[in-house]
C-alpha cells in the first residue's frame, strides 16, 4: 500500500505537470494539446498508427461493440426494457450491459453462457453514501452476478480536500471487487471537478488499485469530454482503463474519445453507434462460458 506522503507528492507533481501543459498550445476544437487533437491526427490514425504521444489513444477496433457498455440506468426503466437491452447486447456483442443493482440478477440469468458481462453501479449517482455501505453494495451485486462494478467517488470529500477519506472509500470497493475477481471502475464525475481535483481523483484511484477510471455518471451537469479523457489517460498511464460515459450519442463522439485515450465507452445509444460504424450486423457468435475481457487500454 502506497504511503500517504508518496500520494501527496505524486498528486502535486501531476498538478504541476497539468498546469505546465496549460501553458502549451491547445486546439480550439477539443481544448487538448495541439499535437494530440483528434481532428489533426485522424489521418494518421486512419493510416494505421496505433499509438500517439501523451497516450492519445489507439485506433478504434473494427469490432466497435467490444468497447461499449450498453447502458440503461434511468430510474423508470421497466423489466421489458432491461430484457431488450440484454437481447441487443447478445445480438451486437457489447462488452457489458450496465444497469442499476436491482436488475443485476435478471441480466446475469439472461446473459449466462455468453461473452457479454454484467456491469452495475455502486454509490450511484451521488457518491455520498458511506464507505461501509458501498462495500456491502459491492458484495451484494457481485453475489447477484455482476462482473464489473462502477463506483462513484465521494465528490464532497474530494472537494473538501479530504483525500485520505477518498482513497479509503475507493480502496474499500476495489478490494471487495478484487476478492471476488470482478473489475472495478471509479467514476470521478469530472464535470463537478477542477482539473486539479480530476488529477487527484485519478491518482487516488490508481493508488487504490482500481481497474478503470470513468468520467461521469450521466446524471451530473456534463458528460465525457475529449479534454477530460486526455487528462485522465495522461495521469493513469497505459495500464489502467479509462471509461468515457455521459452524452456519447454517435460514432464520431466515440471515435474522438477513443482517440483521446478511452478504452471503454458507456452509452445508451450503443446500437446506433455500432450501426454508424458500419458494424450493424449482429455478432456472429458468442463463446459459451467465456469470461468478459478486461479490455484495458
Amino acid at each position: 500500500m502506497m504511503q500517504w506522503a508518496d500520494l501527496q507528492r505524486i498528486i502535486a507533481e501531476e498538478v504541476s505537470a497539468a498546469l505546465a501543459r496549460g501553458r502549451t498550445r491547445t486546439c480550439a476544437c477539443h481544448s487538448v494539446v495541439y499535437d494530440c487533437c483528434p481532428d489533426r491526427v485522424r489521418g494518421v490514425i486512419d493510416a494505421g498508427a496505433s499509438r500517439l504521444g501523451l497516450y492519445a489513444g489507439d485506433k478504434v477496433p473494427a469490432n466497435v461493440a467490444s468497447l461499449i457498455d450498453h447502458t440503461l440506468l434511468k430510474a423508470d426503466a421497466a423489466k421489458q426494457e432491461i430484457e431488450k437491452l440484454c437481447k441487443e447486447a447478445l445480438e451486437f456483442g457489447f462488452a457489458t450491459v450496465c444497469v442499476n443493482p436491482y436488475w443485476v440478477s435478471l441480466c446475469a440469468r439472461l446473459l449466462r453462457g455468453s461473452t457479454v458481462g454484467v456491469c452495475t453501479v455502486v454509490g450511484f449517482p451521488l457518491g455520498a453514501t458511506t464507505s461501509d455501505v458501498k462495500q456491502y453494495e459491492t458484495r451484494r451485486v457481485v453475489y447477484d452476478g455482476a462482473n464489473e462494478v462502477d463506483m462513484v467517488v465521494n465528490v464532497g470529500a474530494l472537494k473538501s480536500g479530504d483525500l485520505e477519506a477518498v482513497e479509503r472509500d475507493i480502496r474499500g470497493v476495489v478490494e471487495a471487487c478484487r476478492e471476488c475477481r470482478v473489475l472495478s471502475k471509479v467514476i470521478i464525475e469530472a464535470a463537478l471537478l477542477t482539473d486539479e481535483e480530476k488529477i487527484s481523483a485519478c491518482v487516488l484511484a490508481k493508488a487504490a488499485g482500481a481497474d478503470y477510471v470513468k468520467t461521469s455518471t450521466g446524471f451530473g451537469p456534463g458528460g465525457a469530454t475529449v479534454a477530460d479523457v486526455e487528462l485522465m489517460r495522461r495521469v493513469v498511464g497505459p495500464d489502467i482503463g479509462v471509461k468515457a460515459a455521459g452524452g456519447v450519442r454517435d460514432y464520431e463522439a466515440l471515435r474522438s474519445l477513443v482517440t483521446a485515450g478511452a478504452s471503454r465507452v458507456g452509452a445508451s445509444a450503443g446500437v446506433k453507434i455500432v450501426q454508424q460504424a458500419g458494424g450493424g450486423a449482429p455478432a456472429s457468435s458468442s463463446t459459451p462460458g467465456a469470461a468478459p475481457s478486461k479490455s484495458l487500454y
